[in-house]
């Protein structure tokens, strides 16, 4: 199983993450989330096999988020427009996050993590 992991290196929770899957000896392509972010296509489909709304997808105690007040704004933007604007900066993406062929995990709870 190929697993992608999309992380920002400073990210405290980021690194917590990637010691996790290095001491439970887990391969892994790392992707610097901030220099190579996300497409609205990858999105899309993340979310598919995430389970989860789309709203979750976005790092809401980022700088960037709040400088923006999206917190007002996301209720009042289509999805497209949503995963538009994801694709356009990673700050605005919660991570960590883990990609494989089946499923996707955003955020780091070790409990989902040790299930998958």
């Amino acid at each position: 199983m190929s697993i992608l992991f999309l992380q920002y290196p400073p990210c405290s929770t980021c690194q917590k993450a990637k010691k996790w899957l290095d001491s439970h000896g887990v391969s892994y392509e790392a992707r610097h989330i901030k220099e190579q972010n996300p497409t609205a296509e990858e999105l899309k489909e993340w979310r598919q096999k995430s389970g989860l709304p789309l709203k979750k997808f976005f790092n809401t105690s980022g700088q960037l988020y709040k400088s923006m007040n999206l917190k007002e704004k996301l209720p009042h933007m289509s999805e497209e427009e949503q995963y538009a604007l994801l694709a356009t900066d990673g700050m605005l993406v919660k991570r960590p996050i883990i990609v494989t062929d089946t499923k996707v995990l955003v955020g780091f709870k070790e409990s989902e993590w040790e299930k998958l």
